[in-house]
């Protein structure tokens, strides 16, 4: 189960991407999240996935 709280939610997620997954695409499979909502939840704290570092900033 995932936070529902955004900001508990973006650590969460964070750290799962660090020490678990290559991409957002493969940690929302695994966890069965849908990318369009998890995203839209950390544009809501003003947060944007980076491909590049694979992490929300």
């Amino acid at each position: 189960m995932i936070p529902k709280d955004p900001v508990m939610l973006l650590s969460y997620i964070n750290t799962q991407l660090r020490d678990h997954f290559e991409n957002l695409e493969e940690l929302c499979k695994s966890l069965s999240i849908d990318d369009k909502m998890l995203i839209e939840k950390m544009e809501s704290i003003s947060y944007e996935y980076d491909n590049n570092t694979n992490q929300f900033r």
